[in-house]
């Protein structure tokens, strides 16, 4: 009758399975949750270096735009300076052909006069 167990160790063995069965279980359970973490902090990493690959492109194409900004700023305020050249060059011509012909004016009626 050795195979069989006493009553008082029946109760203990059951406990001794119950608890292994109970401790498997919280284990295998407590795996999968740890996997289904790791999925999500995975996912969300790369979710962060996307964002971040994008913050790089609109930071990159930011500095290009203000560069080219700073380009065409530099354009026009030559081409507004070299308008006002133009401009004051050809005011000074007006005004010297003004004079030249105050003068012509006047020799004329000098040469009238005489």
């Amino acid at each position: 009758m050795a195979a069989f167990p006493k009553c008082g160790e029946h109760v203990r063995l059951t406990m001794k399975l119950t608890t292994t069965a109970f401790l498997a279980l919280t284990t295998l359970f407590l795996a999968h949750c740890n996997k289904e973490k790791a999925a999500i902090d995975a996912q969300a990493h790369a979710s962060k270096e996307v964002i971040n690959d994008e913050k790089r492109a609109v930071n990159a194409a930011a500095e290009n735009a203000t560069k080219q900004a700073d380009l065409n700023a530099a354009v026009d305020k030559a081409n507004i300076e070299a308008n006002k050249e133009i401009t004051q060059a050809q005011l000074d011509a007006d005004k010297k052909t003004a004079d030249a012909e105050a003068a012509a004016a006047k020799a004329k009626i000098d040469a009238a006069a005489k």
